[in-house]
This record gives structure tokens, C-alpha cells and sequence, in this order.
């Protein structure tokens, strides 16, 4: 059996770097700058989670997972936030939109790497 994939999507080149440096080995990493450029990845493969950057221009987080959740081919993706918020209703409303999980910036990668097991 292949290794699970992942779609992250964040506009800090860094924050995917810092990602791909975590997960390289163990999991397909593909990687998109925005949320029209996930939606391009996402047209061709379905992966097993998506991590998705809150804050980011034209379209934030919340507007795609709102987008996702309305897919029926791409509602059922797990989706884990990725952000440097830490107000609790950022976190509630992820929740209320569909997100299982929230990451904080900057990643620690064992935790980054447990949450995304769990």
C-alpha cells in the first residue's frame, strides 16, 4: 500500500517548506499557494487530508472549506487548519465549518505529525 497524501495550501512558501520537511517521508505532499491553485490539485487527485492556511488573499480558509464541504466529491476530505490565530473563535468556527483538527504556527513537527495521524 502507497503512502496517504496530503494537499497543503498556504501562501507562506516557508510554512510549506518547514510541512515538507516533516512529512516528506512519510506521506504524498502536494503543495498549492492559494486556494484557486488547490482547487487546480484537487481536480485531479483526492487526497486523505488537507492542510489549509486560514489566512490567506482572494480566498481565505474558511471560504474553501466552505467550498469543499459543499463538493459532494470533496466533502468527506478531512480538513486540518493550519494558523497563527489562537482567538478561540477562530478555532470555533473552523470547527462549525467542517475542520477536524487546528495546527498552530509556527509548526512543531511532532505535534504536527501526531495531529495528522490522529
Amino acid at each position: 500500500m502507497g503512502k496517504k497524501s496530503i494537499l497543503m495550501i498556504d501562501d507562506v512558501k516557508f510554512n510549506i517548506i518547514t510541512a515538507r520537511d516533516v512529512l516528506k517521508d512519510t506521506y504524498e505532499l502536494y503543495e498549492a499557494s492559494s486556494a484557486k491553485e488547490g482547487f487546480e490539485i484537487l481536480d485531479k487527485i483526492i487526497p486523505d487530508l488537507i492542510l489549509l492556511d486560514i489566512v490567506m488573499p482572494e480566498m481565505d480558509g474558511y471560504e474553501m472549506i466552505i467550498k469543499l464541504k459543499e463538493s459532494r466529491r470533496l466533502r468527506k476530505i478531512p480538513v486540518i487548519f493550519l494558523t497563527a490565530e489562537t482567538k478561540p473563535e477562530s478555532e470555533v468556527k473552523g470547527f462549525d465549518l467542517g475542520a477536524v483538527d487546528f495546527i498552530v504556527k509556527p509548526f512543531v513537527a511532532t505535534v504536527m505529525k501526531r495531529r495528522i495521524e490522529t
